[in-house]
């Protein structure tokens, strides 16, 4: 932290309370005091400084002191990810285990009818640089379309097609095989838009009868993790992602053992 402090909506997130654009809402809002009073966009917090976040005094320094955590979710269809559902609908939180402090934060979103790798974390700094288009993190989904697909139309997709809020187009499509009607296809993109590997095929009028995301960046859904069930990442893992997006990481670096070789000599291993 630099002696100016840190913008609030940062420390907030990596504390755990929300992600940073829900928590620059709150802000907004007024639901944010510093000191007593409303914070603005741009405040900054220092240590000592007192942040009450919705009615509730918020002990900053001890949320820093905890590690940040990812978990690999396997995130099945008919979930929803999102806290509350008003229909009543199963939510990937119900899930997840208890924190003690801050709250799980999902790093972007399935929809309903979609399964497969989902990051979640306690760190929102970290979930927002994973999210942010800056990144272009890809993201490799195996989808099941019907119909004849041609090289013409596959061709299409990896150049670019027109949706209604912008151009769009597959980084790679890699055939996985299949039978009769119903052909697998791997796919990958650096976006994480909306519906948007289904709103791809649809532009070419080929209807997705199943969709299931693989990889996430270099984190790859393990085959053993079962639907509705989680695997968290290691220490190592897990500074590799905060590394990847500019975060520092969390573990200390490990210390040379010295050992002695067989001519005698010690060596650092």
């Amino acid at each position: 932290m630099t002696t100016d402090g840190e913008r609030i909506q940062k420390v907030l997130a990596h504390a755990g309370l929300a992600s940073r654009r829900e928590i620059e809402t709150w802000i907004a809002n007024g639901e944010i005091l510093l000191n007593g009073n409303p914070a603005k966009l741009g405040d900054r917090w220092k240590e000592g400084d007192r942040l009450t976040v919705r009615g509730r005094l918020v002990n900053v320094e001890k949320r820093f002191s905890q590690a940040t955590r990812v978990l690999v979710y396997h995130k099945p269809t008919g979930e929803v990810v999102t806290r509350r559902d008003p229909e009543g609908r199963p939510t990937i939180f119900t899930q997840l285990p208890r924190l003690e402090l801050g709250r799980w934060i999902n790093v972007g979103r399935l929809d309903i009818n979609t399964q497969g790798l989902l990051l979640v974390t306690n760190n929102g700094e970290l979930a927002n640089k994973l999210m942010h288009p800056s990144q272009q993190i890809e993201r490799e989904y195996a989808v099941r379309v019907l119909g004849t697909i041609g090289e013409d139309m596959l061709e299409r997709l990896k150049q670019g097609v027109e949706l209604e809020d912008g151009p769009a187009h597959f980084n790679a499509i890699v055939d996985a095989g299949g039978e009769g009607a119903n052909h697998w296809y791997h796919v990958t993109l650096c976006e994480g838009r909306n519906r948007i590997v289904r709103r791809l095929w649809d532009s070419q009028n080929v209807a997705v009868s199943r969709l299931i995301r693989i990889r996430f960046g270099n984190i790859v859904l393990p085959p053993h993790i079962r639907a509705r069930t989680y695997t968290e990442l290691s220490p190592e893992e897990r500074d590799n992602l905060l590394v990847m997006v500019g975060l520092q990481p969390e573990c200390p670096p490990r210390k040379p053992v010295r050992v002695r070789m067989g001519d005698g000599r010690w060596r650092d291993k």
